[in-house]
C-alpha cells in the first residue's frame, strides 16, 4: 500500500499536464477529466486512511533515497484523514464549479486555466498534508499558492486584482520567513527532514529551538489566519468567485493549521509556547466573531467567523494533551466542510439574487425554502447547536480544557462559550435579515440600472416613484440557479451531517492519531526503519 502514498499529489500534477495541451473549445473533456482524476484521488485517500489506522504510517522514499537526503512522503493518521476530507471537499467544489460554468468564462484566456489550476491547487494541499520534510512541505505551500493566485484573480476584475495583490503580497512574505526558519533550522540540527528533527530538536539549546520554533509558527499562524496575522483574509476572500473563495475558505486556513500541530507535537515536545498560543486563540475567537457582528456583507461575515473558529483549533493545540489535540482534530476536518458548505450557499444566493449584501436581502425562506435549508443546517453546525458536529466538536476541546485546569484555559473555556453565544447570534441576524423577513423596498443598485439599460424594452415605467424599484428587485429574484449547483451544496450539507452520525468512528480515529502525534516513536520508526 505505501505506493499509493504519491498518488494524490502525482495524478492531478499528471492530468494537469494533458489538460493544457487541451484547447479550450474540448471544456467538456476538461470537465471529464477533472472529475474522473479527483474521484480517483478519493478513492485513494479511502484506502490510505483504512491502511494507516490499521498498520500505522505509511512511508515511501522516492527515489529509494532516505533521509536526509532523499524526499519522504508519509501518511499518518492525521494527514490521511485531512486527505480524505479535503479530497471529498474539493471534489464537491468542482462539480459545483462547473455547473455555475465559471470556466467556461475565460473568453479573454488563451487556454482553461481553471482546470488545470484547480488540479495545481489539489495537488500542492495533498503535498503539504504529505509531507515528511520542512523543504518538501515549503514547495507543497508554494504550488498551493501559485495556483491560487491564479484562481483568485478569475476574470482580471479590479476587485479581484486588488485583492489577489493583497494576498500575493502577504504569502510571499511568509514564504520568506518560512525560508529563513528552513534555514535556522539546518544550520543547527544539519537536517530538515521530519523524523530526524523529532530526535535532534530536543537536544538544541533552548534559545535556538525556540527561535526556529517561532519562526515556523508564525509562518503557520499566516497561512491559519490567526490573529494578529488574519487581517489579510476578509479582504482577500469575499472577492473570488464563489467556488473559488469556498475552498480556499474551508480548506487553506486549515493546511497552516495542520503544519502548526505537526511541528508542536514532532518537533517541539513539552508545549513549551503552550501560553502565547492560548493568548493566540483567545484573540482569534474574540477579534474574529466581534468582526463578524459587524459585518453587512454575508462572504466578509464568514470569512470573520473563519478567523474566529481558528482560534478553537489553536486552543486545541496550545492545551497539548490527547484531548485536546484530539479534538482539535475533530474540529479541523468538521470545520473545513461546514465553512466550505456555507461559502457555497452563499454563492447561490449570490447567484439568484445578484447580491451577498444582507441589507438588500429578504424574504428568501418564501422565494426560495430549499435554499434556506441548505443555509440553515450547516450554520447551526457552524454555531454548535446539539447534536450536530459542531457541538461534538465544541465539547471535546471545552471538556480536555477543564481538565487541564489553569487560568488560561479556564479563559479559553469562556472565551469558547462567548463564541459559540455570538456566532449563534451572528447566524440567526443572517437569518432574520436574508430568510425571514419580507424584502425590504429598496432603490436599484448601478448594477441593476446597467442590466435594465441594456434592455431597452424591459426598462420599468415609473408611474409614481415605487414601480421601477419593484421591477428592479424582481430582476434579481428571477435569476435561475443550476440544479448540479443546488445539488453540490446539498452534498455537501450532507457530508457535514455524516460527521454527527459517524461522531464515534471520527472521534475514536482522532484520539488514535492524538496518542500517535504525542508519542512521536510510531512516525519517527517508520520513517527511519524503512
Amino acid at each position: 500500500m505505501n505506493a499509493l502514498v504519491p498518488l494524490p499529489v502525482v495524478l492531478p500534477l499528471v492530468v494537469c499536464g494533458l489538460t493544457l495541451f487541451i484547447g479550450p473549445r474540448l471544456r467538456w473533456l476538461h470537465r471529464l477529466i477533472t472529475v474522473g482524476v479527483l474521484a480517483a484521488v478519493v478513492a485513494v485517500d479511502v484506502v490510505l486512511l483504512v491502511e494507516a489506522d490499521r498498520t500505522g504510517p505509511l512511508v515511501v522514499h522516492l527515489g529509494d533515497f532516505g533521509p536526509p537526503l532523499g524526499v519522504t512522503l508519509v501518511a499518518d493518521r492525521l494527514a490521511a484523514l485531512m486527505l480524505l476530507v479535503s479530497g471529498a471537499v474539493t471534489f464537491i467544489v468542482l462539480i459545483y464549479a462547473m455547473s455555475q460554468g465559471m470556466a467556461d468564462r475565460e473568453e479573454r484566456a488563451p487556454i482553461a486555466v481553471f482546470h488545470p489550476a484547480y488540479l495545481v491547487l489539489v495537488a500542492g494541499v495533498s503535498l503539504t498534508f504529505l509531507a515528511g520534510d520542512l523543504v518538501n512541505l515549503y514547495v507543497g505551500f508554494e504550488i498551493m499558492l501559485m495556483a491560487s493566485f491564479v484562481l483568485l484573480t478569475v476574470g482580471a476584475t479590479e476587485p479581484r486584482v486588488r485583492a489577489g495583490s493583497t494576498y500575493v503580497v502577504v504569502s510571499l512574505v511568509s514564504s520568506l520567513v518560512f525560508l529563513c526558519g528552513i534555514a535556522v533550522t539546518y544550520a543547527a540540527v544539519g537536517t530538515v527532514n521530519f523524523a530526524q528533527l523529532a530526535q535532534r530538536m530536543p537536544e538544541l539549546p533552548l534559545g535556538v529551538s525556540t527561535l526556529a520554533e517561532v519562526l515556523l509558527l508564525t509562518v503557520f499562524g499566516v497561512k491559519a489566519a490567526a490573529f494578529p496575522v488574519a487581517a489579510w483574509l476578509p479582504d482577500s476572500y469575499p472577492t473570488a468567485p464563489a467556488p473559488v473563495t469556498a475552498v480556499f475558505a474551508g480548506l487553506l486556513t486549515k493546511v497552516g493549521v495542520y503544519s502548526m500541530i505537526r511541528a508542536d507535537t514532532l518537533f517541539f515536545p513539552g508545549n513549551r509556547l503552550s501560553g502565547a498560543l492560548m493568548a493566540v486563540a483567545f484573540a482569534s475567537m474574540i477579534i474574529g466573531i466581534l468582526g463578524a457582528v459587524a459585518q453587512t456583507d454575508l462572504k466578509r461575515l464568514l470569512s470573520f467567523t473563519l478567523v474566529s473558529h481558528i482560534g478553537f483549533m489553536l486552543y486545541g493545540l496550545a492545551l497539548g494533551t490527547k484531548g485536546g489535540i484530539g479534538g482539535a482534530i475533530v474540529y479541523t476536518a468538521h470545520h473545513i466542510t461546514v465553512q466550505t458548505t456555507l461559502f457555497l450557499a452563499a454563492g447561490l444566493l449570490e447567484k439568484r439574487y445578484g447580491t451577498t449584501e444582507l441589507t438588500r436581502l429578504g424574504g428568501t425562506m418564501r422565494s426560495a425554502p430549499l435554499l434556506a435549508a441548505l443555509w440553515f443546517v450547516p450554520a447551526m453546525n457552524l454555531a454548535g447547536i446539539p447534536p450536530l458536529s459542531g457541538f461534538l466538536g465544541k465539547l471535546g476541546l471545552m471538556r480536555a480544557g477543564a481538565a487541564a485546569g489553569g487560568v488560561w484555559s479556564y479563559t479559553l473555556l469562556a472565551a469558547a462559550a462567548v463564541t459559540s453565544l455570538l456566532t449563534l447570534y451572528v447566524m440567526a441576524k443572517v437569518w432574520n435579515l436574508v430568510f425571514w423577513r419580507a424584502a425590504p423596498a429598496q432603490p436599484p443598485s448601478e448594477d441593476d440600472v446597467l442590466e435594465e439599460s441594456d434592455d431597452p424594452d424591459s426598462a420599468p415605467e415609473d408611474s409614481g416613484g415605487g414601480a421601477a424599484v419593484a421591477t428592479a428587485v424582481c430582476v434579481r429574484t428571477t435569476m435561475r440557479v443550476p440544479r448540479v449547483m443546488t445539488a453540490a451544496t446539498a452534498a455537501a450539507v450532507v457530508l457535514g451531517l455524516s460527521y454527527t452520525l459517524l461522531a464515534t468512528p471520527l472521534t475514536g480515529l482522532a484520539d488514535r492519531s492524538a496518542a500517535e502525534l504525542l508519542s512521536r516513536t510510531p512516525y519517527v520508526e517508520a520513517v527511519l526503519d524503512q
